[in-house]
């Protein structure tokens, strides 16, 4: 993978971040720490990884600093830290796109648990976007014919229908669908169906 998971750490208190910085860098989690959701924005332009922040900062809050991310298009995700009394703000957290919230105090092993998670969480994003262009790319290179068949593939019909719906032999269903098969490089009819409704492919009806 080109992107190394970093995990981005912000908040307003030095001592937290120092400490929150000596516990994953002592696990191989590579960190980097912003002393505002402000100078994280102002540093990083495409975050990989996933972000750990305070709901309460001075200037830009948590809330605010989500809602931000989500207008510049970041899909990282973001864990939310709260104080006891922050559970309303950690819920409108939530809300607004982040994947947890761990309340202060906190256990180590339950934050290293939750950014160890939100770290999988973004590489298998990572990976379903990239099959998704992979299989819309393969998609595009079908004729319109062979999307007819592959249409009436996904929605289980037998190659005989197909051939009725379309007004065309069974022979010649026969003949589209290899070339469906080679096409999209499925190996079965079963990954052929996956990989269309990975991209929402299957047909209405």
């Amino acid at each position: 993978m080109a992107n190394e998971q970093i995990v981005h750490v912000v908040d307003d208190d030095l001592a937290v971040r120092q400490s929150l910085s000596f516990l994953l860098a002592s696990e191989g989690l590579p960190v980097r720490l912003h002393e505002s959701a402000a100078a994280f924005l102002e540093t990083v332009a495409a975050p990989s990884g996933c972000i750990v922040t305070d709901v309460r900062m001075p200037g830009m809050d948590g809330i605010a600093f989500l809602r931000r991310l989500r207008v510049q298009g970041f899909a990282v995700p973001v864990i939310v830290m709260t104080g006891h009394a922050d559970v309303a703000m950690a819920v409108e957290a939530m809300k607004e796109g982040a994947v947890d919230f761990i309340e202060k105090p906190f256990d180590d092993d339950l934050f290293l648990a939750a950014v160890r998670s939100a770290l999988v969480a973004r590489e298998q994003n990572l990976e379903r976007d990239a099959q998704v262009r992979e299989v819309k790319d393969r998609l595009e290179g079908l004729s319109e014919r062979e999307g007819q068949v592959l249409d009436g593939l996904v929605a289980g019909k037998a190659n005989k229908v197909i051939a009725h719906d379309l007004g065309i032999s069974p022979r010649t269903v026969e003949i589209y669908r290899a070339n469906v098969m080679s096409k999209m490089q499925a190996g079965s009819l079963s990954e052929l169906v996956r990989m269309a409704l990975l991209v929402g492919a299957a047909p209405a009806g």
